[in-house]
């Protein structure tokens, strides 16, 4: 395996460098590719850290087994900047990281997203957004509708994205929010959540699922029976990441 660690992917005048890291398997490739990308509420997290619930390296790992490359990506913090910012980070990424195939080994027409929570949101509204350079979708536990959760509440994490509660900027909420960005032409998507999830609740996943079959696109949702979120209270996570590497090997 190769791996480079720190590399500054975009720079934006008043911000920190934005930084990612690389693993590619062994061997000559091209490699199909994996964009990993942090939850944390938009306002806290680090790339190279998974959710305290899931053994150190475990996700990566599994990916590069599979002969999967996957980049861990910074992305700007709400309190740093609003909406969209986030998700300009994400395709800076993504850009970045095709532009650089060759020097990497890494095949660009072969490229899914996975992300945990706010990433798991981050990860559905890239892909619905980019669908025809994105080939699959993973999001644990996501966000998918600003406007279902506490809409009026200027204090959540929603509304710090956004700059205000989603309900008094529906216009934002709406181009925050993966449900609004439904169509025939998105990638397949996995959607997992626990079913006793009480930050982000289950609903988030189902209704995203719901809209995507409806509309004629690719859509699995699985339900975990009696975990919280970040799959808390849950005793079979490695078997969730291996379902979510199957799915991703498909790319």
């Amino acid at each position: 395996m190769s791996q480079y660690d720190g590399v500054i992917y975009s720079e934006i005048a008043g911000f920190r460098p934005l930084l990612l890291d690389l693993r590619v398997p062994s061997g000559a490739g091209p490699f199909p590719l994996v964009v990993w990308i942090h939850g944390g509420a938009f306002l806290f997290g680090d790339r190279r850290f998974l959710p305290a619930t899931v053994q150190p390296g475990a996700v990566f790992d599994a990916l590069i087994n599979a002969g999967i490359a996957v980049a861990t990506i910074d992305y700007r913090f709400s309190g740093e900047a609003v909406f969209p910012a986030q998700l300009d980070d994400v395709k800076a990424a993504l850009a970045y990281l095709r532009a650089s195939a060759k020097d990497y080994h890494l095949d660009a027409e072969r490229v899914g997203l996975w992300g945990e929570s706010a990433g798991g949101h981050l990860a559905a509204l890239a892909g619905l957004t980019d669908s025809s350079g994105i080939s699959a979708v993973v999001a644990w536990y996501p966000l998918t509708d600003l406007s279902a959760v506490d809409p009026h509440n200027p204090e959540t994490p929603m509304a710090k994205l956004i700059g205000g509660p989603p309900a008094d900027l529906p216009t934002l909420a709406a181009q925050a929010s993966p449900v609004q960005h439904v169509s025939s032409s998105a990638p397949p998507v996995l959607l997992i959540h626990g079913s006793a999830d009480e930050e982000l609740p289950i609903s988030q996943s189902k209704g995203l699922h719901e809209l995507l079959l409806a509309a004629g696109a690719s859509s699995t949702f699985l339900p975990v029976e009696g975990a919280g979120h970040t799959f808390s209270g849950h005793d079979d996570i490695a078997n969730l990441i291996s379902v979510s590497v199957a799915f991703l090997a498909q790319i």
